[in-house]
């Protein structure tokens, strides 16, 4: 307690990083209120409808992604996910059309072009996941919840529910230029936790209403949900050392003396962005049977249930490929390779050049394997938490996309904070070595 209380002393010291994380927490509490602001023309009082067909199933997942303000019925509704789809399409676009290959490749001027059109891709999702919104509301909600019904209501509702979208990112975007951590990653984090007590105390209540043992379950879940927290910090700081030979002294073809060093790299390179990418475009069959519940087909009914074993199959083998997807964009070995001889390094038995990317590729291509395993295993336990009779909101946090953002999220945004604290000389956050986050033991996201 006494290390803590100093820690976060020397964390108020540093004017920078003081200013930093207010500024993030202004941020997240404009995007939290936000959230409880109902769309004008909707009666508030009359949301109960929609917030029982949200409690359950895959519209559940999505109002936890959103906070809560899919069931409000809020101007940020939408949330973050559209903004999160059109990302997806833009990296498929650069791996298929030589355009975006180009751009990728002209450093920051063509990031900043990337980021525009993605941008423009975000405004046209929304404005077609709006009407789908609005549509559900309407087969959800007595007529008598909308206040102004009609065409002007149907406009102005996607026009905002729009703007909301786009004011989410904007808000991501100076979480992460003037704030700690990444914003995206923290505004859907922030999002999940705000789920969390709702549904342990609805889980607590579910248990004590059962014939004894109840308060014993709780422990038995508790414990069980300890152990998978431990295995998803472990899979997101799992590494795999390399080790590099550098030359200390270079004289024309020969090199004298020597010093070795070691590549991390990651099990799990990709993160939890797979899982968000994954988690997207399980969404879609969700989108598509709003627009006519009635006479939806079976393969939606089937992938909009996420207990389902075809959603969950699915949803795993989505996972596996986005990580190696994500893995080849984010890792690159002829870079490493190049670095490495223009800096008079080499791995021991592996001849520089071609055969060391070669080697790096093969490396990352196995131990990308069972990270993207572990990663798609830890993705569907909240099924396997369900089968056990867990509450369904609860299950969700029994892996799944909330935890692993929530760790991921959790460990890179105190890396960056314990960054700050090394810079000034101070003490990290923990005794025993550092914080690794996703992206490296010593780097932010």
């Amino acid at each position: 307690m006494k290390r803590l209380i100093e820690t976060l002393k020397n964390i108020w010291r540093i004017e920078d990083l003081r200013a930093r994380i207010l500024t993030t927490l202004g941020l997240v509490l404009v995007y939290r209120l936000g959230s409880f602001v109902v769309l004008p023309g909707i009666d508030p009082t009359q949301l109960g409808a929609l917030k029982q067909q949200t409690a359950d199933g895959l519209e559940g997942l999505l109002d936890m992604f959103s906070g809560g303000a899919f069931s409000n019925a809020s101007i940020f509704a939408l949330g973050i996910m559209p903004y999160i789809s059109a990302s997806i399409v833009i990296q498929l676009l650069t791996i298929a059309v030589p355009y975006f290959q180009r751009m990728q490749k002209e450093g920051e001027s063509g990031r900043k072009k990337m980021n525009q059109i993605t941008r423009w891709l975000t405004v046209l999702i929304t404005a077609a996941q709006g009407p789908s919104y609005l549509f559900s509301l309407r087969q959800t909600l007595d007529a008598s919840a909308f206040v102004l019904p009609g065409t002007f209501f149907n406009i102005s509702s996607v026009i905002i529910l729009s703007a909301g979208t786009l004011f989410v990112m904007w808000l991501g975007e100076r979480i992460t230029d003037k704030g700690v951590g990444n914003g995206i990653s923290l505004i859907i984090m922030i999002g999940i936790i705000a789920r969390l007590p709702h549904a342990l105390m609805g889980e607590l209540a579910y248990k004590l209403e059962q014939q004894g043992g109840g308060l014993v379950m709780i422990l038995v879940e508790l414990l069980i949900l300890v152990f998978v927290i431990m295995g998803a910090i472990a899979l997101v700081q799992a590494t795999r050392r390399v080790p590099v030979q550098y030359a200390k002294r270079i004289v024309g073809n020969k090199q004298y003396g020597g010093v070795r060093q070691y590549i991390p790299l990651k099990i799990n390179a990709a993160g939890v962005m797979p899982i968000i990418f994954a988690q997207a475009f399980m969404f879609v069959p969700l989108m598509l049977g709003r627009f006519n519940p009635e006479s939806s087909s079976n393969f939606i009914k089937v992938f909009s249930d996420y207990g389902s074993f075809w959603y969950n199959v699915t949803f795993a083998i989505l996972i596996i490929l986005f990580t190696y997807f994500y893995t080849a964009v984010t890792v690159n070995p002829t870079q490493m390779a190049e670095d490495m001889k223009r800096n008079g390094g080499f791995i021991p038995g592996v001849k520089p050049g071609r055969k060391t990317v070669d080697f790096l590729d093969t490396v990352m291509s196995r131990i990308t394997l069972p990270g993207s395993i572990f990663l798609a295993i830890i993705a569907i336990l909240p099924a396997g938490a369900r089968l056990i009779h867990v509450n369904s909101q609860f299950a969700a946090f029994f892996g799944g996309t909330s935890l692993l953002i929530l760790v991921g999220v959790v460990l890179d945004t105190l890396q960056q904070v314990e960054s700050h604290l090394l810079m000034r000389h101070y003490d990290g956050l923990m005794k025993t070595g550092r914080i690794k986050g996703r992206a490296g033991s010593a780097s932010s996201i």
